[in-house]
């Protein structure tokens, strides 16, 4: 009889548990409590994540049906929906956000030796962006939005060369994207890649005093006064390569530095877009390269939404949403670490599916995860006689 791990007792143990807990007492998390712990809360968050649970009932009655493992999958006793669901209502989500921005760090580090974006240079490559998810508003009182639909906005910094966010900021959705830029701590030579909803000039200049690049869509009102142009090859899709300045007073006044701008067609799709950018030296084309890069974090957005729960919610409360957006993020950063650790040549939604679908199994993960060679399968020599 295997008396080995379960898969998911496996999947936890690549967890940092006494980090986790140098956290909680910060936050004093565990203040009172018995039985149910932080711990054991972030393990049944897991839990509902990776076997796709959709609702908190539905999560307490699979974890219910298995209460004789409640210990060795780490969820202690007393597990019910109330105590559950009064944990993530009341429980400080920040716990989970810094637990989670820990994870980051460590896949971040662990991670970059898989950069497969070729650049000219080695600076970090961020992609900020926001996504929405609808939320009825008579239930989700505090998320405004619209006069009658709610929303919350996950603003997110997504590390190109690594494929990990870095940031995320959750607001409700009436708040503007642009307000979402004064969050981020920018780092010297980084490039940020912007959308045209991020275009703001005052902004922009704190990139720049900040010693960052910045790469950003213009709109279509854009008053440029053209200085000097530089000369381009029309065949790689660049129009041109202009340095100036801004026309108008007020975004004159927000930014008072040179500014280059770059018009680039792109052929497949038949588009022509515009470049902002303070950085002088790239070429044009490596510029519209880097925004290009941008729609990672589109595709990380649409990652989470179809693989993680995060559009139905197992709280109505503004604690209870962030705190099950960052366990989200913790288990989709803990599969690229164990995708990693482990070596597997699968991708991550193949591993997400793998580990979700074997969570009660004890087979040792690196087997799971070891993808099948075509020289395992014994197949019949072709001069073997055949019987019939």
């Amino acid at each position: 009889m295997n008396k080995g791990k379960y898969v998911f007792a496996q999947i936890s143990s690549f967890l940092p548990q006494r980090v986790f807990d140098t956290i909680v007492s910060h936050y004093n998390g565990d203040y009172r409590v018995r039985h149910f712990t932080c711990w054991n809360q972030l393990l049944c968050m897991m839990y509902g994540q990776l076997s796709n649970r959709d609702s908190l009932s539905d999560l307490v009655l699979t974890v219910n049906a298995h209460s004789s493992k409640a210990y060795h999958l780490g969820f202690g006793k007393g597990v019910s929906k109330a105590n559950l669901g009064k944990a993530n209502a009341n429980r400080n989500w920040r716990i989970y956000q810094d637990f989670a921005y820990y994870l980051i760090a460590e896949a971040r580090k662990i991670c970059m030796a898989d950069d497969t974006v070729q650049f000219s240079f080695s600076n970090a490559v961020y992609a900020f962006d926001s996504t929405t998810i609808d939320l009825c508003l008579n239930v989700f009182c505090w998320a405004t939005f619209r006069r009658a639909k709610g929303a919350i906005k996950i603003h997110t910094q997504y590390d190109v060369r690594t494929s990990i966010p870095v940031f995320m900021h959750l607001t409700a959705g009436s708040v503007h994207d642009v307000k979402a830029m004064d969050k981020i701590v920018y780092e010297p030579g980084s490039f940020y890649v912007f959308d045209k909803a991020y275009l703001d000039f005052e902004r922009l200049f704190i990139i720049h005093k900040s010693k960052s690049f910045f790469v950003i869509r213009a709109k279509n009102n854009l008053q440029f006064k053209r200085q000097y142009s530089a000369t381009v090859d029309k065949s790689t899709g660049v129009r041109c390569d202009q340095i100036g300045e801004l026309k108008v007073f007020y975004s004159a006044k927000d930014y008072p530095e040179k500014i280059r701008r770059i018009k680039f067609h792109d052929e497949e799709q038949n588009r022509t877009f515009v470049f902002l950018t303070n950085n002088l030296d790239l070429s044009p084309e490596e510029i519209a390269d880097l925004y290009k890069h941008r729609w990672k974090v589109e595709l990380f957005f649409k990652w989470i939404k179809q693989h993680l729960k995060i559009k139905s919610f197992w709280g109505t409360t503004e604690n209870a949403v962030k705190t099950q957006v960052y366990t989200a993020v913790i288990t989709y950063t803990l599969v690229a670490i164990i995708r990693k650790r482990l070596n597997t040549e699968y991708t991550s939604y193949e591993v997400l599916q793998i580990l979700g679908s074997s969570l009660l199994d004890k087979t040792p993960i690196n087997q799971l995860l070891k993808k099948p060679s075509d020289q395992d399968v014994k197949e019949l020599l072709h001069n073997q006689l055949k019987i019939f």
